[in-house]
């Protein structure tokens, strides 16, 4: 990753009011907290010569992405939520079909949408039983950490 990179990243998190950001691929682990007054910190596994961010023992912490979103109740209904930020698509290519649609009765192992972040695609599951009653994000559009993405009715 590079610097510029990250300050993207930092942008972004002052812009949408983030206070934590975490990625992790195969051999690479950022994470970026940001304070009340603004300052950023990075925490990274890299030693400290070759960062250009202050650097701090990373936490033992689970991975950016978590293996299923959020699900929390609101009416009965469950939501679907993003695990993380990124832009959200309905379908693996413009081409292709809606991987799920209001209606459709999902299960835990159902792909419900993909969400981009730093060019890696990451699937994201029902991780619930039940009917999607509404897809609340708009196709290849930006969605933060936590943010509802479908309503489902459990079974």
């Amino acid at each position: 990753m590079e610097i510029k990179d990250i300050k993207k990243i930092v942008e972004l998190m002052k812009e949408h009011d983030l206070t934590k950001f975490e990625l992790e691929e195969e051999a690479f682990r950022i994470s970026l907290v940001r304070g009340t007054d603004d300052d950023v910190r990075m925490v990274s596994p890299m030693p400290a010569a070759h960062a250009s961010l202050p650097v701090a023992t990373p936490p033992p912490a689970p991975a950016a992405v978590p293996a299923a979103p959020a699900v929390e109740e609101d009416d009965g209904l469950l939501e679907i939520k993003s695990p993380i930020v990124g832009t959200f698509y309905r379908s693996g290519s413009p081409d292709a079909d809606s991987f799920v649609n209001v209606g459709q009765q999902v299960d835990r192992d159902t792909v419900v949408c993909i969400i981009e972040a730093m060019k890696v695609m990451n699937e994201i599951k029902a991780d619930v039983k039940g009917v999607i009653t509404e897809i609340l994000a708009e196709n290849a559009t930006p969605v933060m950490f936590g943010q509802p993405l479908f309503k489902v009715k459990p079974l």
